[in-house]
C-alpha cells in the first residue's frame, strides 16, 4: 500500500508559478510510475506529466513547456513546477502512482486546488 500527500496548491495571478509536491510513504518509491492529474469542476480527471522510475517523462500538450515534473529518491517525493500559468489550469491535482498498473494507477492523493486568476 502506498499514500500520497499533496502540497503546495494555492491562488495565483496568471503567468505566476507554483510547484506542487507529492510524498510518497513506503519503500518502493524508486520504483514507481508517478503522475500528475488535474480535474476542473465539471470535467474529467486528465493526465498532466508522468515521470517513470527510470526517470522519462511525458506531458499533456496544454502543458509542455511550461509545467516540469521531477522526482527526489532519497525523499519519496515526486514534485509538479508550474509556471506561466494560465486561467484553464485551475484545477484539483492529484498526484498517483503505481509500479505495473494503469495507467492510471491505483494509488492516489487527497488533491489540491490550485487557482489561477486572469
Amino acid at each position: 500500500q502506498v499514500q500520497l500527500v499533496e502540497s503546495g496548491g494555492g491562488l495565483v495571478q496568471a503567468g505566476g508559478s507554483l510547484r506542487l509536491s507529492c510524498a510518497a510513504s513506503g519503500n518502493i518509491f524508486s520504483l514507481l510510475r508517478m503522475a500528475w492529474y488535474h480535474q476542473a469542476p465539471g470535467k474529467q480527471r486528465e493526465l498532466v506529466a508522468t515521470i517513470f522510475a527510470g526517470g522519462n517523462t511525458v506531458y499533456a500538450d496544454s502543458v509542455k513547456g511550461r509545467f516540469t515534473i521531477s522526482r527526489d529518491n532519497a525523499k519519496s517525493t515526486v514534485y509538479l513546477q508550474m509556471n506561466s500559468l494560465k486561467p484553464e489550469d485551475t484545477a484539483v491535482y492529484y498526484c498517483n502512482a503505481d509500479r505495473n498498473r494503469g495507467p492510471p494507477g491505483r494509488y492516489w492523493g487527497q488533491g489540491t486546488q490550485v487557482t489561477v486568476s486572469s
